[in-house]
């Protein structure tokens, strides 16, 4: 590990030491439930808890009480697409998402398909956007639920929300967006008022593992029903005691990273761009979805006549690179977002996503184009169809 450079920050980040400071009392010291109202212990937490959510809050541009606090994004999809679906109750059963959607919308939807559900996926161009006529002829009487990824996790793709949520509004449909990728890359701007429900995750912005949060807009609070239940916490949504030090640290990465968003795109931006000019000199050399707006610290590329598997065992002594999503890294299946693209399945296969943060520097990018073409070049000498090709 001490030779190994981290280019994987989409799949997680290191958490901030600032971030680790502020969580540190409340194991120990400050160690009260904050539903406990009866001694100091608890109000304590409490006052914790509050802090934090009006700092989430003002952060985010949004009302303390359209929050509620989970244990990751994850979560928190399944909590919204499973309740709004269980609080209409056979009256609307239609849900539309897309195809390269994170694997826990897809899996959502394939759980609650079982269930009398009608879903919809709908298809990307070579680039990864859907087409918003598609979406448009999609949406019928009985459609409940749009659900499209603000930033793709594997290609960094940016789907257009602001026109996919005025098609929404058109046609009064609940609008839900998976933010987890785009919080602290991206400015936020007008986000809040595209979707009606949203959700993040605190260790992908330099936040602990373990702590997510779901957007809820307070015109439709009514269209989601309580999904855990036990004591009443989170106005009765999701029952539970408190984590306070997750909240804590989530509220500390936020404060430290959305004030520095515009800075962290001017930094990332040349990285990319020297990353891709370099891994470009490659012959047999796709970046993916080059031509479209994507994540500032994101990479897609793929290398013909290379066995993925090999590419990535090669480097992991030298290189934290992946070949798409930590949550599907075990999968003997192609990216399902590449093949949604029309990305050739050998092409997907050996497909590298390679994603920048913080501590990504100028000299970490040169040596990953070194250590990533002189591999490719070892392993394409062993293959008889690149030289025949």
């Amino acid at each position: 590990m001490k030779n190994s450079i981290y280019f994987d920050f989409n799949a997680t980040t290191p958490c901030d030491p600032e971030v680790v400071e502020a969580m540190l009392p409340y194991f120990s010291e400050t160690f009260g439930n904050a539903s406990s109202q009866h001694h100091a212990f608890g109000w304590l937490a409490s006052d914790a808890l509050e802090k934090s959510a009006h700092s989430i809050a003002q952060g985010l541009g949004v009302s303390p009480n359209e929050l509620v606090f989970t244990s990751g994004a994850t979560e928190s999809i399944n909590a919204i697409i499973k309740g709004v679906y269980a609080h209409s109750k056979g009256k609307k059963n239609h849900i539309i998402t897309v195809k390269t959607e994170h694997k826990a919308v897809l899996d959502v939807c394939n759980y609650l398909e079982q269930s009398g559900a009608r879903v919809t996926y709908l298809d990307v161009d070579q680039n990864g956007l859907i087409d918003l006529d598609a979406l448009e002829e999609a949406i019928t009487a009985q459609t409940l639920l749009v659900a499209v990824m603000w930033a793709n996790n594997e290609t960094g793709v940016l789907q257009p929300l602001a026109k996919i949520s005025t098609l929404c509004k058109k046609h009064q449909v609940l609008f839900f967006s998976d933010a987890t990728q785009a919080l602290g890359k991206i400015p936020l701007d007008d986000f809040f008022s595209l979707v009606d429900f949203a959700c993040f995750s605190a260790h992908k912005i330099y936040g602990p593992k373990g702590m997510g949060l779901m957007f809820i807009k307070s015109t439709v609070a009514q269209e989601l029903g309580s999904f855990i239940q036990g004591g009443g916490q989170q106005r009765k949504l999701r029952g539970g005691t408190y984590n306070i030090p997750g909240i804590v640290g989530m509220a500390k990465a936020m404060e430290i990273n959305l004030i520095k968003v515009d800075e962290n795109t001017e930094n990332y931006l040349p990285l990319r761009e020297a990353l891709e000019k370099g891994l470009a000199q490659i012959e047999g050399t796709t970046i993916n979805a080059l031509d479209v707006e994507r994540l500032p610290n994101t990479v897609n590329i793929s290398f013909s006549h290379v066995d993925g598997e090999q590419l990535l065992n090669a480097l992991s002594p030298y290189l934290a690179v992946s070949n798409g999503s930590a949550c599907n890294s075990a999968s003997v299946f192609p990216s399902h977002v590449l093949t949604a693209m029309g990305v050739a399945t050998t092409l997907a296969f050996s497909s590298l996503r390679i994603s920048m943060g913080k501590s990504t520097t100028e000299e970490g990018v040169r040596f990953a184009v070194e250590k990533i073409a002189a591999t490719v070049a070892q392993l394409r000498e062993k293959n008889v169809l690149w030289s025949q090709r």
